[in-house]
C-alpha cells in the first residue's frame, strides 16, 4: 500500500507552504536594517526565479522575505568615465538587449543569452545569479574574465570586492547577513579585446555541464597582451584557469598554440560527478571548449 504523503509538487504550486513576514522596503537603508533584525531566517526576494522554487519545495523556510524589488537604484546599465555599472536588480533580459554589452562585453551577452528561456530572462536579475552561487552560475565566468568588482553594502557601510573573492563555496558566498550586493562594476575594454563564452548542457534551459569564458587583448603581430580564462561547474566556486593564463601571456597567438594552452585547464579543474555530467566527461570537454574559446575570442579581438 503507497502511503498518501502530502507533496508539493503534486499539489497546487502557486501555494508557498510555510508562513513569513513580508517586507518590501523602498530603500536600501531600510532593507538593511530588516535584514540586521532577522540575521539567517531573512532571505532575499530579487527575481524570485530559484529562491521561489526552493520554498514551494519545502528547501528553504524563511521566518522573512525581503522583497528588495521597489529599491529603485538597485536598476540599469550606466556608463561613468571608463566604467560600466549594472545595477544588482537589472534584469538578464535587459542585459541581453543592451548594445554596449553585446558589443564590448560580448561574453557576457552570450552567457545571458545561453540562460533558461526569455520569459525566465525577464525575471531574473544578475545580482540573483551571482548571489545564488551556483558553481554553474553562467554570469560568473564572463563576469570573472573581465574583472569585474562588486559593490556591497551593510550596517557597516559599502566595500568593493573583486568578484574573484565573491564565491565561498556552493551556495556561499562572503556576504554578511545585513548586506546586500547594490552594483556590478566593470572596466570598458579596448578595442584590441576580444572575448567568447561557451556553454555544454543537457538542453537549453538547463544548467551547464561546464561553461567557460574567455578574454583576450591583442597587441601588434598577434602577442597576447592580455588573457583570462573563467570556467564554472568544474569546481565549488567558478574559478580561474591560471595555468592556462600563464602560458598563453606574451605569446604570439597560433591555433597549435591555443591547442597546446587547452591542454592545461585539466590543472586548474576538480570536477565531481552529479546527475548532469560526469568529472571525466567534464575535463575531457573543458579542454576542448577552451580551445573552442580561446579561437573565438582571437577572432574577434583582430576584428575589433
Amino acid at each position: 500500500m503507497v502511503e498518501n504523503k502530502w507533496n508539493i509538487n503534486y499539489s497546487n504550486t502557486h501555494i508557498i507552504p510555510c508562513k513569513f513576514d513580508y517586507y518590501e522596503p523602498k530603500s536600501l537603508e531600510e532593507a538593511i536594517e530588516i535584514l540586521s533584525k532577522y540575521g539567517s531566517d531573512a532571505k532575499i526576494l530579487a527575481g524570485g526565479t530559484d529562491l521561489l522554487i526552493l520554498i514551494k519545495m519545502g528547501v528553504l523556510k524563511p521566518r522573512c522575505i525581503v522583497n528588495i524589488k521597489k529599491i529603485s537604484n538597485l536598476y540599469g546599465i550606466r556608463e561613468h568615465g571608463d566604467q560600466l555599472i549594472i545595477g544588482a536588480l537589472t534584469k538578464l533580459r535587459t542585459l541581453e538587449k543592451s548594445k554596449v554589452i553585446k558589443e564590448n562585453f560580448t561574453a557576457l551577452y552570450e552567457a545571458v543569452k545561453s540562460m533558461a528561456s526569455v520569459q525566465i530572462r525577464n525575471m531574473a536579475t544578475i545580482g540573483g545569479n551571482l548571489c545564488n552561487a551556483s558553481p554553474a552560475a553562467d554570469t560568473a565566468p564572463p563576469l570573472m574574465v573581465f574583472n569585474a568588482s562588486l559593490k556591497v553594502v551593510g550596517l557597516n557601510g559599502e566595500k568593493i570586492i573583486p568578484i574573484t573573492r565573491f564565491f565561498k563555496g556552493p551556495k556561499r558566498t562572503i556576504l554578511k547577513h545585513d548586506e546586500i550586493l547594490t552594483e556590478i562594476i566593470l572596466s570598458c575594454p579596448s578595442n584590441r579585446t576580444g572575448s567568447a563564452f561557451i556553454k555544454i548542457a543537457r538542453t537549453a534551459m538547463d544548467l551547464a555541464k561546464v561553461n567557460i569564458a574567455v578574454k583576450l587583448v591583442i597587441g601588434e603581430d598577434n602577442v597576447i597582451e592580455d588573457v583570462a580564462v573563467a570556467l564554472g561547474s568544474v569546481a565549488p566556486t567558478p574559478i580561474r584557469a591560471f595555468s592556462v593564463e600563464e602560458y598563453l601571456h606574451g605569446k604570439i597567438f597560433s591555433e597549435e598554440i591555443a591547442l597546446e594552452a587547452s591542454k592545461l585547464v585539466v590543472k586548474d579543474i576538480s570536477p565531481i560527478t552529479d546527475a548532469r555530467s560526469t568529472a571525466e566527461y567534464r575535463r575531457y570537454i573543458s579542454k576542448v571548449i577552451t580551445y573552442e574559446a580561446l579561437v573565438k575570442a582571437f577572432k574577434r579581438a583582430k576584428w575589433r
